[in-house]
């Protein structure tokens, strides 16, 4: 990517737009970036190649180890988010796991917010501690339960920056000088939000990570996750990455780097309309609970104002009566898909879905109802979102 001027601070917006665009030749060569489909790369020399797979000189030698699409997406990634690296893998999951199993080893701790999503729980509740890695399940709102989980083992403390799908958000501040302060490393699943509207690096996360396949791809056509930090984390995550093989496909690289191109302006659009459908959903009679950092009886309210002036997203949940009759009553309109981040509006099912994994005893003590739906709000029109969700819940 460009290096931008160091006397002038671009905007986000700008810098998601020419993401990717690497320093030119004067005479033609191509705006966007080729995909990359090779599977191995060719080297004049021994010496060459030994360069290459040393890292003395960065180059694409196999695909499991990196292409050139995977690369370029690194890069812009790693300046979206404020941080010296970053790792694409191919998933969230991967990169999470990658993430976390660079740091931690057999005989260390993780203290980790319960309201997690689902699969991060089972992966910390289930797999971790076949690896000999403890586990703390905390209330991350709650400071002193944090602190009390936290012990001379505890390698690292992991949250959202918005919760899925709850909506709950975690004073990531200071939590980073809680974890800090016992020695331990801050881990931030940042999907929710997405670098537009929140950057935790920039108020003190260690490890940030995103299933890019959400907001920073944005068109539900792109799968992969991404890993941003410190280089000295980022090494070691790599080499767990690379030895489980969880390798993004030049495909989904380059897919993404299109739709990261518009992040600015969809998350611009997204948090308007959100805000919006919140504000008519909380006021319904059908409408038992609206979760939504922007509502000004939400718990965090002046926590979220402060720690995201862009805005919170397109993300909230409801609680509605007879929730299987209005998601009936939006079929055709509003479908129902298991995941989020589409520039069109999605209904999705958390205690059927996201959060399928979790004990129904847990999802209850989480808030997670039958009736809970999480709603994807989309860059439509407003007008005509809202003359839908009114329909349906007045019909």
């Amino acid at each position: 990517m460009t290096s931008p001027d160091p006397a002038h601070e671009y905007d986000l917006t700008t810098l998601a737009a020419r993401s990717g665009e690497e320093a030119r030749p004067n005479r033609s060569a191509p705006l966007v970036e080729p995909i990359y489909q090779s599977t191995v790369y060719a080297f004049a020399d021994l010496d060459d190649l030994d360069r290459a797979m040393s890292g003395e000189e960065p180059a694409a030698f196999y695909y499991r180890n990196g292409t050139p699409n995977a690369a370029t997406l690194e890069r812009a990634l790693a300046l979206l988010e404020g941080t010296e690296a970053a790792l694409v893998a191919g998933s969230g999951m991967a990169a999470i796991s990658a993430a976390l199993l660079g740091v931690l080893g057999a005989g260390d701790h993780i203290v980790t917010d319960a309201r997690v999503y689902g699969v991060t729980y089972a992966l910390l509740a289930e797999e971790f501690p076949r690896l000999g890695i403890e586990v703390s399940f905390v209330d991350a709102l709650n400071h002193d339960e944090v602190a009390a989980a936290l012990r001379p083992r505890t390698r690292v403390l992991h949250v959202e920056s918005l919760t899925n799908p709850l909506m709950t958000v975690p004073d990531v501040p200071a939590l980073a000088r809680l974890a800090h302060g016992h020695g331990a490393l801050l881990s931030v699943d940042n999907t929710f939000a997405s670098p537009a509207v929140f950057r935790p690096a920039l108020h003190g996360a260690d490890l940030i990570t995103h299933s890019v396949s959400k907001y920073l791809s944005g068109h539900s056509a792109a799968f992969g996750g991404v890993v941003c930090g410190r280089a000295d984390l980022l090494a070691l995550a790599r080499t767990r990455l690379l030895r489980l093989g969880g390798t993004i496909s030049a495909f989904d690289a380059w897919m993404t780097m299109q739709g990261l191109k518009t992040l600015g302006l969809r998350m611009r659009a997204h948090s308007g309309n959100a805000q919006a459908v919140a504000d008519v959903l909380v006021n319904h009679p059908r409408v038992k609970a609206v979760y939504h950092p922007g509502l000004s009886d939400h718990p965090q309210f002046h926590l979220a104002m402060d720690l995201f002036p862009q805005g919170f997203g397109g993300m909230l949940s409801a609680d509605i009566e007879d929730a299987p009759s209005f998601v009936k009553a939006l079929a055709g309109r509003i479908p129902l898909a298991p995941s989020l981040a589409d520039v069109m509006t999605t209904l999705s099912w958390p205690w059927g879905t996201s959060h399928r994994a979790l004990p129904d005893a847990e999802k209850r003590r989480l808030g997670i109802t039958p009736n809970l739906l999480r709603i994807s709000v989309g860059i439509e029109d407003i007008g005509d979102l809202l003359s839908d969700f009114e329909g349906a819940l007045d019909g």
